[in-house]
């Protein structure tokens, strides 16, 4: 497999209502699987930005964070796990919205949920629920668990 290859989006970056598109940083070892979940995302209006291992992963986020809405993540990405890459991103930016997209068998670790994981979906997973997973996470105000919760 590939790694270090960047599929950036050639779509506009704004929406027609002048608004810019909430853009997705998609994380998955397996190509075939990247590239169906990118263009999913794109024809939903959202901008994607994928990566194929963990380490490009951190490396694009450290660099465009700023611009990155939030994170799809797979669990199991060699020779890291999901749980080394979400503790990364939260360094750069504690309040980083990830929802673990795997196919991994084993129960998410609860500690990434202590963390501040918004949300896990199981591959494979159908549209309606991808994108319902996507819109909960983009309307977390903040996700950092030092953060006080509303009252």
């Amino acid at each position: 497999m590939e790694t270090g290859r960047l599929y950036a989006h050639s779509r506009s970056m704004a929406s027609s209502n002048g608004k810019p598109k909430p853009c997705i940083l998609a994380i998955d070892d397996e190509e075939s699987f990247l590239s169906f979940l990118q263009e999913l995302l794109e024809c939903q209006g959202y901008r994607v930005i994928a990566a194929s291992s963990g380490e490009e992963a951190i490396r694009i986020y450290a660099e465009k964070c700023q611009e990155i809405d939030m994170v799809l993540l797979d669990f199991v990405l060699p020779p890291v796990t999901g749980e080394f890459v979400f503790d990364e991103l939260q360094r750069i930016n504690p309040d980083v919205r990830v929802v673990l997209v795997t196919g991994y068998e084993k129960m998410v670790p609860f500690a990434m949920f202590q963390k501040g994981l918004v949300g896990s979906l199981k591959k494979p997973c159908s549209l309606g629920d991808l994108v319902q997973k996507v819109e909960e996470a983009l309307s977390t105000l903040s996700v950092s668990p030092a953060s006080p919760s509303p009252a």
